[in-house]
């Protein structure tokens, strides 16, 4: 089983590093702990057949997202706007933040 630790969190903007996505930006949608990997907004998009039923009386071609392992991604600092390598710091207050190696600033969302 995978060690499920990440640096990525929900509402993350992300940059796909390689693949056949690689360079495109996109929002983290939903993590997949026990298999590391993303969903991200409008990056590894598939197609899925859906079958005629009764509720749905025609059958359709559906598009939607994939997941792509984390190993993938790359965070893109807030601050600096430049994607880069992540750190985890803890707060004199004990909360655990994470920060951009880059800029050293803190990369939470400021309430």
């Amino acid at each position: 089983m995978a060690d499920s630790k990440t640096y990525l969190k929900k509402n993350d903007q992300v940059e796909v590093i390689t693949g056949k996505d690689k360079g495109r930006v996109g929002k983290v949608l939903r993590i997949v702990l026990n298999k590391d990997k993303a969903l991200v907004e409008r990056i590894n998009m598939v197609k899925r057949h859906k079958k005629a039923s009764e509720m749905n009386q025609q059958g359709q071609i559906i598009e939607k997202e994939a997941p792509i392992h984390i190993s993938n991604l790359q965070l893109i600092c807030p601050e600096c706007t430049k994607t880069g390598r992540i750190g985890k710091r803890i707060l004199e207050d004990g909360t655990k933040v994470r920060f951009c190696k880059s800029c050293g600033e803190s990369i939470e969302k400021k309430s």
